[in-house]
């Protein structure tokens, strides 16, 4: 281990900070333990569920969590609430507000499960994340900060002593997150740039991001994620493509393989892929032969296989 390494190891240490490392379909979960809230930072995917129970309950032993986090209210974020909730009965659940009403009525379109055509178990929810505010975890106090573009109504949290942020999808080691409004034809890449230069303010030491490894490069990350968002920029339509393909991958990893028939099916129930289409879907001849198109790109990406009418994930 060098300097750098075990220098920002004590970093999360000194904030009580364990971090699980999560690989698709699931974001990375955040542990924060301390004389505190113990707090999960969130939940992953809900076909991990019993991997994020057992993470938790292995560093917890017979301690309980008070508190559970949602950075966004992705399925990748939050499918495993249900799960944890069901476990830890007197743990609260804390979201972004944004949404908070499509959680209390429990509308699976507004918070975009059916049009991305995944799923997530339903959940409740106490608190408010509310960007401006700060709420203790563990032993420290944690700054909550909004984090429009990849979603709309995503927070990052900063703790200022250790200089430490949890970035979710707003910045990763190598760029961010899809730009979902961008998908409903709502502008959001300079919502991106924004959350960026927010970060940059922040000046963290140490980075925990939803997806990969944590990183202390955080200059260079930005650096990474703004030529990202510049190319994005001058070519939206790649963007578009791309976000696309990111939903077909995201869907067969959690089925790992499946019948063509049943993925055009599943294209043409979810919203965002239906949409695109040509003619919005209406002609199915020619929305097949166009998500065909995808499926082929994506092998040539050599991100899954067809063997026949089967798709496999690679």
């Amino acid at each position: 281990m060098n300097h750098s390494t075990a220098f920002n190891s004590d970093r999360l240490a000194l904030a009580g900070v364990t971090v699980f490392e999560r690989g698709w379909l699931s974001a990375n979960n955040i542990l924060i333990q301390g004389n505190g809230p113990i707090t999960l930072v969130d939940t992953g995917y809900w076909t991990h569920a019993e991997q994020t129970l057992g993470l938790v309950g292995s560093a917890l032993g017979e301690r309980a969590l008070d508190l559970l986090l949602n950075t966004h209210l992705h399925s990748d974020h939050c499918g495993g609430n249900a799960a944890l909730q069901h476990r830890y009965p007197n743990a609260k659940t804390w979201i972004p507000p944004g949404q908070a009403s499509s959680v209390a009525h429990w509308d699976p379109v507004a918070l975009t499960y059916e049009p991305t055509g995944q799923h997530c178990p339903q959940f409740n929810h106490e608190g408010l994340l509310t960007p401006g505010k700060s709420i203790r975890l563990g032993s420290l106090d944690w700054e909550i900060h909004g984090a429009k573009g990849h979603d709309p109504h995503a927070i990052v949290l900063f703790q200022p002593e250790q200089r430490i942020l949890i970035s979710a999808d707003a910045l990763w080691g190598n760029g961010f997150g899809v730009v979902f409004p961008e998908l409903e034809g709502i502008s959001a890449f300079e919502e991106v740039s924004e959350t960026l230069d927010l970060i940059e303010q922040l000046n963290p030491l140490l980075v925990i991001p939803g997806h990969g490894s944590i990183f202390w490069d955080v200059q260079d990350a930005i650096q990474r994620a703004r030529n990202k968002l510049e190319y994005f920029v001058k070519n939206p339509t790649k963007h578009h493509r791309h976000a696309l393909k990111v939903l077909i991958k995201y869907k067969l990893l959690e089925w790992q393989s499946i019948e063509r028939e049943e993925l055009l099916e599943w294209s043409f129930r979810s919203a965002y892929l239906r949409t695109a289409m040509p003619f919005d879907g209406a002609d199915r001849e020619v929305g097949t032969t166009w998500m065909q198109t995808l499926i082929n790109e994506l092998e040539q990406g050599k991100a899954l296989t067809q063997e026949g009418t089967l798709i496999r994930n690679c």
